[in-house]
């Protein structure tokens, strides 16, 4: 549990990740990039960017997602946040953070990378800084009721053919080349 493994984590997923649209492609190229200059570029304490562990949380038959009204940010977002010294791998800390923010138990998380973003944001660090998404699938369990956190104006399931204005999510597992 450190900087190390979370590097380490991050950049086999990155590796073994092979996304087939271009901009995908582009991005993980980048991402890989960054973490082979940045050692402890999964932490927030590296100012310039920082990979951080998100979830796109479906309802068991994958009919609906849970997003959370994200207080700084100001829209509808997908649940995550940064990885912490104390997390071993970006999708461990992707599970822990889905856990903390839905207050759902038993969630279950779907092997590989769902997919990347990159977003430029102003976080708990005070400055402006990017957040290098890796982006995990969860699952809840039949029946989940979802319990706000301190760290959310709002959460709740929504239909994913019918997601709220705005809102910035990827629902799709990005295509991965074989």
């Amino acid at each position: 549990m450190s900087a190390a493994s979370l590097h380490a984590s991050a950049t086999e997923l990155l590796t073994d990740w092979r996304p087939v649209r271009d901009g995908d492609r582009s991005l993980r190229e980048a991402l890989l990039a960054f973490l082979g200059s940045a050692p402890r570029g999964c932490l927030r304490e590296h100012a310039p960017g920082h990979i951080t562990a998100s979830s796109i949380v479906f309802s068991h038959d994958r009919s609906q997602v849970l997003l959370t009204l994200h207080p700084r940010v100001g829209r509808w977002i997908q649940l995550g946040g940064h990885c912490e010294p104390t997390d071993e791998t970006v999708a461990g800390a992707a599970l822990r953070e889905a856990t903390e923010e839905s207050g759902i138990a038993g969630l279950t998380l779907v092997p590989g990378l769902f997919g990347a973003q990159a977003h430029p944001i102003t976080c708990s660090l005070g400055v402006p800084t990017r957040h290098l998404d890796l982006l995990f699938e969860i699952v809840a369990p039949a029946g989940a009721v979802p319990v706000r956190s301190h760290e959310s104006t709002d959460l709740a399931w929504w239909p994913v053919d019918a997601l709220p204005e705005g809102a910035d999510i990827r629902l799709d597992r990005s295509p991965v080349a074989v």
